[in-house]
C-alpha cells in the first residue's frame, strides 16, 4: 500500500509502519474474537426493580466497513428490567464488542439493542447512537460538522410512546450539573464518563 501511494517503505519513518498498522487493526477489530457470554461473565442479577435503567454518554470508536475510516461518538442505552438486571459496566463493554468490528452505524445500533434484549430479557431496550463519520468529514462531501443519529427501540420502547419519550427526554435533557438527583421519579441514570 505504501509503495502504491508513491512512498518508500524502507524510509526510516515508514519501516515499522506495516507492523504498527497490523497491530492497530487487530485491536480495532478485536470485537470479532470476543464471546458475549464470556464478556458478560454471569453479571446478570435477580432484582425486584421495574424502572428504567439508562447508561448514557458511552464513548465508542468504530471503523466504517466501506472505507475503513473511523466513525465515533456517543451511545445511550436504556432497558426496563423484568426481574433481572445486568452489571452496569457490561453495557459499555457490549457497545465496544460490536464497535470493534467493521461496521455501519445502523447495524451497530441494532446489535447492541438485540444483544441486551437476548441476554437480559427485559420488557424493552432502547439504544441511540450519535456519531461523526470521517468518511463524510475527510473525503466525499467533506461535511465536518454533520452528525448521524440512529436508534433501535425494542419491546415497550417500540410499543409505548410514553416510555420512548421519557428515554429520549432523559438523554436530551440530563439532570442539572449541580444536582445529585436524577431528573425523573424512579429509575437509574448512569453516565459512562
Amino acid at each position: 500500500m505504501l509503495a502504491e501511494l508513491g512512498e518508500d517503505p524502507s524510509r526510516e519513518g515508514l519501516r515499522d509502519t506495516p507492523r504498527r498498522v497490523e497491530k492497530s487493526l487487530r485491536f480495532l477489530t478485536s470485537g470479532y474474537e470476543t464471546d458475549i457470554d464470556s464478556l458478560l461473565n454471569n453479571a446478570l442479577f435477580t432484582v425486584e426493580y421495574n424502572e428504567m435503567v439508562i447508561v448514557r454518554n458511552i464513548d465508542f470508536y468504530s471503523l466504517c466497513e466501506h472505507h475503513m475510516l473511523p466513525f465515533f461518538g456517543r451511545c445511550h442505552v436504556a432497558y426496563l428490567p423484568d426481574r433481572r438486571v445486568i452489571g452496569l459496566s457490561k453495557i459499555p463493554r457490549v457497545v465496544d464488542v460490536f464497535a470493534r468490528r467493521l461496521q455501519v452505524q445502523e447495524r451497530l445500533t441494532s446489535q447492541v439493542a438485540e444483544t441486551i434484549r437476548d441476554k437480559v430479557h427485559p420488557h424493552g431496550v432502547a439504544v441511540v447512537m450519535e456519531a461523526t463519520h470521517l468518511c463524510m468529514a475527510m473525503r466525499g462531501v467533506a461535511k465536518q460538522n454533520s452528525v448521524t443519529v440512529t436508534s433501535a427501540m425494542l419491546g415497550v420502547f417500540h410499543t409505548d410512546a410514553r416510555t420512548r419519550h421519557e428515554f429520549l427526554e432523559l438523554i436530551r435533557h440530563p439532570s442539572a450539573p449541580d444536582s445529585r438527583e436524577p431528573s425523573f421519579a424512579g429509575g437509574v441514570v448512569c453516565d459512562a464518563e
